[in-house]
């Protein structure tokens, strides 16, 4: 089933200035007389409210329409589902783990990861796939007054009705307001800030939070405005262009059936009008393989109609690179090769990885949010007060490499690195600490952490230097002079 033809018309709006529903009458002329006056200077004309206005979010109904129509080019669009789907995959395919270096903390994440309610492993990629395409996510948290552990709700992005923000910092959220339900009643849940709220807000912030008596939660946000309450979709930009070329397919595809048809057209040669009229009544519908039996004066012709599908072919990925390109994803992504080789595909690639890099810096914060909520709440019960700046406390979300990495060229790369300091240290150019400085930048990308300072202590002390060591440059670290040898096998100079 296709949408009708309004999905362009109601994502033009998303864009367009808020609009009065009908402009106010004018004030009625108060009666001239003699004279009369009024103030010229208007102290507050040109001033507005702190925080108080919202012209960095789209009105509720705008938001509402937006949501929905992200959510049904994701369901009947495939250019757009590959838009969502695509980073979606490379952040989250391989699993994602909170972790924390004391183990009871540890124990502490790890319950809340599996907990069969949160479910995290399966979860997440929903979560991180709904922030995309609705632009915002509320998890509302529920805590267990025994013993601290917390599970995870649920307020699907239509539900929001408003979020609030401090009025003295209109880029902090405080709280978020759902529409009525059936039986017309709000929800206001607190909107979780690590922290006390005597040291986090004003007083004016900490008392509309403190009316907000439906819980807390989480509310993340992307594609916002740092003054703006609500976020947008990764597709907002994208949605006339995403429905301009499903369209243009489904018309490229009716039109392909006529690429076979064809016409027969019979030409009577020197038959007039009425004689046409009567061979024509008589010819039947030739059939598949059939036998047409006639004379020099009749000429039979099959004429296929010139659509120029060529043409289209062009035009089709012009569209198509033009709504990839917002999304910085390359053509050959989307089933089309073009002039692209592996390495011109390697470099393609970048931009798009830079992106995912971005968001999943964004959904590693939400993590590590989550993560350090739960231990917050864990250590309240436990009669515990966190210390953030401490490695025990610390939460770190691990997500796994976007990119297979090409080990060979990295051990290569690893080879000639060594191969030069070793040279340098030869030459006596650079330290033994700069020399495994620049050893343990190459191996950090084989995954291989290696401490400079640790390391040179440990080899110092596996291997210590001789005393009155005076072997000339060139000749340390195992690299040999470069002076040519003498014809008895032995180096000049030696």
């Amino acid at each position: 089933m296709r949408l009708p033809n309004v999905l362009r018309k109601l994502a033009a709006r998303l864009a367009a200035p808020d609009q009065p529903a009908a402009p106010a009458a004018p004030p009625a002329a108060p009666p001239v007389r003699e004279a009369a006056g009024f103030t010229v200077d208007d102290d507050d004309k040109g001033w507005r409210r702190l925080g108080g206005e919202r012209k960095r979010d789209l009105n509720p109904l705008r938001q509402d329409q937006m949501q929905k129509l992200a959510a049904y080019l994701w369901e009947a669009n495939m250019l757009a589902n590959r838009l969502i789907e695509l980073p979606l995959a490379y952040l989250l395919a391989e699993g994602v783990k909170l972790e924390c270096a004391d183990p009871e903390h540890q124990k502490w994440l790890d319950a809340f990861w599996h907990d069969p309610i949160n479910c995290m492993d399966l979860r997440l990629p929903t979560y991180a796939r709904e922030l995309g395409l609705f632009g915002e996510l509320c998890l509302p948290a529920y805590v267990n007054e025994v013993n601290g552990h917390v599970r995870l709700g649920y307020l699907d992005a239509s539900l929001i009705a408003d979020v609030m923000v401090d009025p003295g910092n209109p880029a902090q959220t405080i709280g978020v307001r759902t529409v009525k339900d059936a039986e017309g009643k709000v929800r206001e849940f607190r909107a979780i800030v690590r922290g006390d709220d005597a040291e986090l807000f004003a007083e004016a912030a900490r008392q509309l939070r403190a009316s907000y008596l439906s819980g807390d939660a989480f509310y993340f946000a992307v594609n916002k405005f740092a003054a703006g309450r609500r976020g947008r979709s990764d597709l907002i930009a994208q949605m006339d262009w995403l429905d301009g070329y499903d369209e243009f397919m489904f018309d490229s595809m009716e039109r392909a059936a006529d690429l076979d048809a064809f016409v027969w057209d019979v030409t009577l040669t020197g038959a007039t009008q009425q004689d046409a009229e009567e061979r024509a009544g008589k010819i039947p519908r030739p059939g598949r393989n059939s036998v047409r039996v006639h004379n020099e004066q009749e000429t039979w012709a099959a004429v296929a109609p010139d659509i120029k599908a060529a043409d289209r072919a062009e035009a089709a990925r012009m569209f198509r690179n033009h709504a990839l390109g917002g999304a910085t994803v390359p053509e050959h992504w989307f089933g089309g090769g073009g002039d692209v080789n592996r390495g011109a595909a390697s470099e393609m690639g970048e931009p798009f990885f830079k992106l995912a890099t971005a968001r999943q810096t964004h959904l590693r914060h939400m993590l590590q949010e989550l993560g350090s909520y739960v231990l917050m709440q864990r250590a309240r019960m436990a009669g515990q007060v966190p210390d953030w700046g401490d490695e025990a406390w610390k939460v770190v979300a691990k997500f796994p490499e976007m990119v297979t990495k090409d080990v060979t060229k990295l051990a290569a790369a690893l080879q000639s690195a060594v191969a030069a300091v070793a040279a340098a240290l030869g030459d006596r150019l650079i330290t033994k600490a700069t020399a495994l400085q620049i050893i343990a930048i190459a191996a950090r990308r084989l995954d291989v952490t290696i401490d400079p300072e640790q390391e040179l202590a440990k080899v110092m002390e596996e291997n210590p230097e001789p005393e009155g060591d005076d072997t000339r440059p060139g000749q340390r670290a195992g690299v040999p002079s470069l002076e040519p040898d003498n014809d008895d096998g032995n180096q000049a100079g030696a």
